[in-house]
């Protein structure tokens, strides 16, 4: 799954790296972001995607009645997204989750006591693109309007089956060749795995640093 990701980029960093414009809400940037806090987090998306805007992590179906789905609602698997009432009404309507990386964490023992954090990026980016799917909803009390969101996962990989080795999950990472690609009308099953990998760096948090020899 991919709950937790480093968000610690200011707006000039997005207009350098992908070329585009920022409108919307300030978003706070954060070495390790917790979707739970159901933060706003930098997205491009489909329907303007020479702006990069903020949206809220915990997409809401435009029938709930209130915020409460979104702790639910983090993450959509790529293989029930078209059927599950949460995403098949959104499942077309795609965004680009800015990030520098996200987090997992190896179990070490069979209850998940021990356990090694990772960071996971693509080799030599500032910032990479998750694949996210979108929505608008309404807050019928307040008459607040949302854009939220959900990053859509598929089956591990070989190195993250290493890595997550609980529940062999892993966010769609796109690399620049693909983020139009997933912008587009495409199938969004073309973008599970193995029809679509990208080459992730994996970084042992958790290791102990190697102390320096001195001469």
């Amino acid at each position: 799954m991919c709950y937790y990701v480093d968000t610690s980029f200011t707006q000039k960093e997005i207009k350098e790296i992908y070329g585009v414009g920022f409108e919307g809400e300030d978003y706070k940037p954060t070495k390790f972001l917790n979707g739970f806090s159901h933060a706003l987090v930098p997205v491009i998306l489909d329907e303007n995607p020479a702006i990069c805007t903020t949206a809220n992590w915990g997409l809401i179906p435009f029938w709930a009645k209130d915020r409460k789905i979104q702790k639910q609602t983090l993450n959509a698997k790529i293989e029930t997204v078209e059927e599950k009432p949460s995403f098949r009404n959104n499942y077309n309507r795609r965004c680009l989750v800015l990030v520098k990386g996200f987090y997992e964490w190896k179990w070490l023992d069979d209850k998940g006591k021990e356990k090694n954090k990772h960071f996971l990026t693509l080799p030599n980016s500032g910032l990479i693109s998750l694949g996210g799917i979108y929505g608008n909803w309404t807050d019928k009390e307040t008459g607040q309007e949302l854009t939220t969101f959900s990053i859509v996962t598929t089956q591990a990989n070989e190195l993250m089956t290493e890595i997550h080795n609980t529940k062999h999950r892993m966010p769609v990472v796109l690399t620049k060749a693909m983020e139009k690609e997933w912008l587009s009308d495409r199938d969004i099953q073309d973008f599970a795995f193995p029809n679509h990998e990208a080459d992730l760096l994996a970084v042992n948090l958790d290791e102990p640093a190697i102390p320096k020899t001195l001469f």
